[in-house]
């Protein structure tokens, strides 16, 4: 007689689910997966997620380190609710036909939404004011818009349509890239998730997919920085806490508000009795 263990049967079906995530999204670390695992039923523990993942053999592989800048240095204007910094910078690949593509990638600082990725041959300013009209029409003007000195980001044009719309701009300082760092983390994820990842054959199969890669990262990817919510569960979050603070407001407002105005005595009169009706004292 011997002991048998049961940890393999037990690990059988979420190991399998582990491989399946794996090969659908193999960019993706134990971290991730198990946030995708927890929706499929099959809840468990960082440590067991990290064994499963070891097990399987699925690490990914690790990038060169780079040298990074100081944690102790300040990001310029960093944003403290939804629409208020707004980043946007390019992107650049090659369809398998040779076609070059461009994108023009906008992103909320705050909530961590990829709001546009537009992709085309060439950009010019006049295109990047057209996506930023049409966002700015759906959600209104941020307050400031962040980017690189390039120039289709210090055109004239450009300058005076944000200058139109009460827009403030934060251009980074030259050589400082960290300074439009959810930018540079954005247009990283969407090369190693997307770009890396998938053959597009003409640049309308590339908008296609390409647009569908940005509602999976806002919809349904969990973000790390976000506690591993995805973009739209913490949108969510945070218009449900901005409501209930705001009827908490009001209620207090309601409770400790202006009163109704006590009846001021008024000075007795000489001959007038308590019977008959006082007349109105004017101010």
């Amino acid at each position: 007689m011997h002991y048998r263990s049961r940890k393999g049967e037990k690990d059988a079906a979420a190991l399998a689910r582990m491989k399946e995530l794996a090969e659908q999204y193999p960019r993706y670390g134990y971290r991730r997966v198990r946030v995708f695992l927890g929706r499929d039923g099959h809840r468990m523990s960082a440590g067991r997620a990290y064994r499963l993942w070891r097990t399987a053999k699925l690490q990914v592989a690790r990038k060169q380190p780079r040298k990074r800048p100081a944690a102790s240095r300040p990001r310029p204007l960093t944003p403290t609710s939804a629409n208020q910094v707004w980043s946007y910078d390019f992107v650049f690949d090659h369809c398998a036909n040779g076609q070059q593509l461009k994108c023009l990638t906008v992103t909320d600082e705050f909530t961590r939404e990829g709001l546009a990725i537009d992709v085309a041959g060439s950009l010019r300013s006049t295109r990047v004011i057209e996506v930023l009209a049409r966002l700015v029409s759906e959600r209104g003007a941020p307050k400031y818009l962040r980017s690189d000195n390039g120039p289709e980001f210090v055109s004239r044009a450009l300058l005076a349509w944000i200058a139109c719309h009460g827009i403030g701009t934060a251009l980074i300082d030259p050589g400082k890239p960290w300074q439009n760092g959810v930018a540079e983390s954005f247009n990283g994820k969407f090369r190693d998730e997307c770009l890396s990842l998938e053959w597009f054959r003409s640049r309308a199969e590339a908008k296609v997919m390409i647009e569908t890669w940005r509602r999976h990262y806002n919809e349904v990817r969990p973000h790390s920085s976000l506690d591993y919510m995805t973009p739209a569960e913490f949108v969510a979050k945070e218009e449900k806490q901005d409501a209930a603070a705001a009827q908490a407001t009001g209620q207090v407002a309601a409770v400790c508000g202006a009163s109704a105005p006590w009846p001021v005595a008024e000075p007795s009169r000489e001959g007038q009795s308590e019977q008959e009706p006082r007349e109105a004292v004017s101010s």
